[in-house]
């Protein structure tokens, strides 16, 4: 097997893959005003809204291990008391 080599080692930073996606055209439209209110294209907005939903389903996720495995009373006590975070650098 040959080794493939990245002729252009900036490029394997900002690697991507070209995938074709058929969409309602009521969705299409949508995607259009989307690109027209401000995203740079199709692609880009396309992106974003996969991004966003990533981040839904991780937060989801996230949700349903609170749930399997609560906060500890010591956890909870530092969200009642405002002291305990007066440590926490300010985002």
């Amino acid at each position: 097997m040959r080794s493939r080599v990245c002729p252009t080692p900036w490029y394997a930073l900002r690697m991507t893959t070209q995938i074709a996606v058929r969409l309602p055209d009521d969705m299409v439209e949508q995607l259009d005003q989307l690109v027209e209110a401000g995203h740079a294209s199709r692609s880009e907005a396309v992106r974003r809204a996969i991004e966003l939903y990533l981040y839904r389903l991780a937060c989801e996720r996230d949700a349903r291990r609170y749930e399997e495995l609560p906060l500890t009373d010591a956890e909870l006590s530092l969200a009642d008391d405002p002291r305990a975070w007066a440590a926490t650098p300010a985002w």
